[in-house]
Order: structure tokens, then C-alpha cells, then sequence
């Protein structure tokens, strides 16, 4: 038995997911190849927000496949942390932003207690 959490991105795994799907294993691979050719955003900042995207859905694949696509495509050290950092930045702003749904649950249950306590 293994002691990783995450099974290793095998050539045998790679090619049981194409022997099982292989129509939309072939449509994946076409869409993500056009999502990272070059276009209004060039092919190196698009493994970048990649990179980001990949620390806040925090998949190791992901992080590991899109750090070495970055890298080749020029992209430095420095603008990967950078790039995670902003990841950083929107997760824990989303933490703090959504604070307004407990605020407001919060003061509905709040709410009746104060009228209660007003009426008498």
C-alpha cells in the first residue's frame, strides 16, 4: 500500500482514462490546447494564471503539470510565487467577503430576540 495520498501520474493511469473515454479524452485534450495557445493573452501568462488557479483548486497535478508548462514557456520563479500569492490573496478574500452571509445570519437570529426583549 501506498503512503501518498495521490496515486502518480502514470503512463498506464494516462492510458486507462483514454481506454475508457477515449471521445472526450480527445475532446479535453483539443479544448485545452486551444485554451493555452496564444491569443490576446500569450501562452506564458495563460500557464501563470494557471499555475494560481491550480494552488486554489489545490490540485498537485495541476500545480506540478502548469508550473513545468510555465517555466517552459519563460515564465520566472519569481512571477510563479508572485502568481501564487494573488492565489493566496482571492482565497482568503473570498473567506473574508463571504463573512457578509454569517453577518447576516447573525443578526436574523439576533432579530427576534431584540423584539422580545423590547416588548416587555
Amino acid at each position: 500500500m501506498s503512503d501518498t495520498l495521490y496515486p502518480a501520474a502514470t503512463r498506464e493511469i494516462a492510458h486507462k482514462r483514454r481506454e475508457l473515454a477515449p471521445a472526450t479524452e480527445a475532446a479535453f485534450h483539443a479544448f485545452s490546447k486551444q485554451v493555452f495557445a496564444d491569443g490576446a493573452l500569450p501562452s506564458k501568462m495563460k500557464q501563470i494564471i494557471a499555475v494560481a488557479v491550480a494552488h486554489v483548486t489545490q490540485c498537485p497535478y495541476c500545480i506540478k503539470g502548469h508550473t513545468t508548462a510555465a517555466l517552459r514557456h519563460g515564465a520566472s520563479p519569481q512571477e510563479l510565487v508572485e502568481a501564487i500569492w494573488v492565489a493566496a490573496e482571492m482565497r482568503a478574500g473570498a473567506s473574508y467577503a463571504h463573512a457578509a452571509l454569517a453577518i447576516a445570519e447573525i443578526e436574523k437570529f439576533a432579530a427576534p430576540k431584540a423584539e422580545a426583549s423590547a416588548g416587555e
